[in-house]
């Protein structure tokens, strides 16, 4: 090959060279900034997505403590009841049950007890 051909080559590097490096950095420019607005979407979506997480996660747990100082609540009072009604089947327990009953009978009544 020729010497001009050469120089023709040099210069066409040269000049084509330059713009097809810039050419390269716009792109991977392009690249890297669609690249970070993909991290941060998703990165914006984990974060919203741990607040609504820790949200219902909260309000899960307050359910939960309402029905379980409800169940306490009830257990409480089947206590009770079973106590109650236990002590009617032991000595003299119709007895008692009976002084119970004489608490809620009003006053102006007239009350007839059954010996």
């Amino acid at each position: 090959m020729t010497k001009s051909f050469y120089k023709n080559r040099i210069s066409y590097n040269k000049y084509f060279g330059s713009v097809f490096i810039k050419r390269q950095r716009k792109q991977n420019n392009f690249v890297f900034l669609i690249l970070l607005i993909i991290k941060i979407c998703f990165t914006l979506l984990a974060m919203i997505s741990l607040i609504k997480l820790g949200y219902s996660s909260k309000v899960r747990l307050t359910r939960l403590r309402e029905i379980q100082d409800s169940f306490s609540y009830e257990k409480y009072r089947f206590n009770v009841l079973t106590n109650k009604f236990d002590d009617l089947f032991s000595s003299e327990g119709e007895q008692r049950f009976m002084k119970d009953q004489d608490q809620i009978i009003s006053r102006d009544i007239i009350r007839v007890i059954w010996r």
